[in-house]
């Protein structure tokens, strides 16, 4: 029996950042069913930095990360964990909507021109678009750099990780949790569930009331563009209604239909139809023509019922700690996201400079979910 303070089910961005700031005052065990940490969702993220996309707490924890991505702590990482990229945000006919809620929770974008967007994404057809968005606050995440310098953290603090070890029971006995894996036992008083899209098998394992979480997959697909020089530098694109988006990498196209189809928990693959249709949303809204794919992938982006991340100790199970449901918004909020999980796991209050952005914590806490 391995003996621990706490034990992290998950090495994702999830469970590895709340792991390393939890293992600065406790002995911490973290489990990853994977041969290596960050192989689901983690390692297929679009990698972007956006402060107005997602629900409201997502958007607190998003934008009480920025300080951290633009000037990660002393020993964290070497280089910069966040490159600048504008990001466009247009409104085609029908999707006035959706625009309307996106200013209504947005903060620091500004209304373009026609000629503007054009200016800045060359390829926009024209008449396309009634309306235009820029957001100057958003950028590339080196989402590889930020997992590593978390699992740098947490084994300089002493963690322990241990990779292919699939939980395969959960006990509780005389207040202690009791993991059984296919190579060892593990016992700690407190377990965090950062399972993500499996978030609910380990609850089903623990005893714990499952609380209805929805793994969906998004197909990404990267497509080759020619005779555009310069395009590295164009924006992040997105039409206000979430159909399609792309972004510019080493000279091709990241390109998505915004598909987010209900799977069970997987390895996710990408679906060919779903790439297809943002192909063809992306050649409406441009003059691009496009004709092959140079490759693709999928993901799973997982969601609590009401679209909110699950953040906090079951009230019926004790000592069983929920850090689930951060859906598409789990690499851009990790920093302040992680740091307020760890502060509940420790019987602590979040810090007040996440609460200032808006966060209503009785919107993230599993409470909300019980009959």
């Amino acid at each position: 029996m391995k003996q621990f303070d706490i034990i992290v089910v998950g090495a994702g961005i999830a469970g590895a950042s709340v792991a390393a700031h939890l293992a600065a005052s406790r002995k911490v065990a973290v489990l990853e069913m994977e041969e290596r940490p960050g192989y689901h969702t983690t390692g297929r993220s679009a990698a972007s930095y956006e402060p107005n996309y997602g629900p409201p707490p997502m958007l607190a924890f998003t934008r009480a990360s920025a300080e951290f991505f633009h000037g990660p702590p002393k020993g964290f990482t070497e280089t910069t964990l966040l490159t600048p990229r504008d990001s466009l945000f247009l409104m085609p006919e029908g999707q006035e909507q959706q625009a309307g809620h996106l200013l209504q929770h947005s903060v620091g974008l500004d209304e373009i021109s026609e000629q503007e967007s054009q200016a800045m994404f060359p390829v926009l057809r024209r008449n396309y678009a009634r309306r235009s968005f820029l957001d100057r606050h958003t950028g590339d995440m080196d989402v590889e750099l930020l997992h590593r310098g978390y699992l740098k953290w947490f084994r300089e603090r002493g963690g322990s990780l241990f990779n292919a070890h699939l939980v395969k029971a959960l006990t509780r006995r005389n207040n202690t949790w009791i993991a059984t894996t296919p190579h060892d036992e593990f016992e700690a008083s407190i377990l965090v569930n950062a399972a993500g899209a499996w978030g609910d098998v380990i609850a089903h394992l623990a005893g714990a009331r499952p609380i209805g979480l929805q793994p969906k997959r998004r197909s990404i697909g990267v497509v080759p563009i020619k005779d555009h020089s310069g395009s590295d530098t164009w924006p992040m694109v997105t039409d206000v209604g979430e159909t399609w988006y792309c972004k510019p990498q080493s000279g091709k196209l990241i390109v998505s239909s915004a598909d987010a189809t209900p799977v069970e928990p997987h390895d996710a693959y990408a679906d060919d139809m779903a790439i297809a249709e943002g192909v063809e949303r992306l050649m409406q809204a441009t003059t691009l023509d496009v004709t092959r794919l140079d490759h693709s992938w999928g993901g799973l982006r997982t969601f609590a019922p009401d679209g909110n991340p699950v953040v906090g100790f079951d009230p019926a199970t004790d000592g069983f700690f929920w850090l689930v449901g951060q859906g598409g918004y789990g690499i851009q909020s990790a920093p302040a996201l992680s740091q307020s999980a760890a502060a509940l796991v420790l019987g602590k209050a979040i810090a007040s400079n996440i609460l200032d952005l808006g966060l209503d914590v009785s919107h993230i806490q599993p409470k909300r979910f019980q009959p």
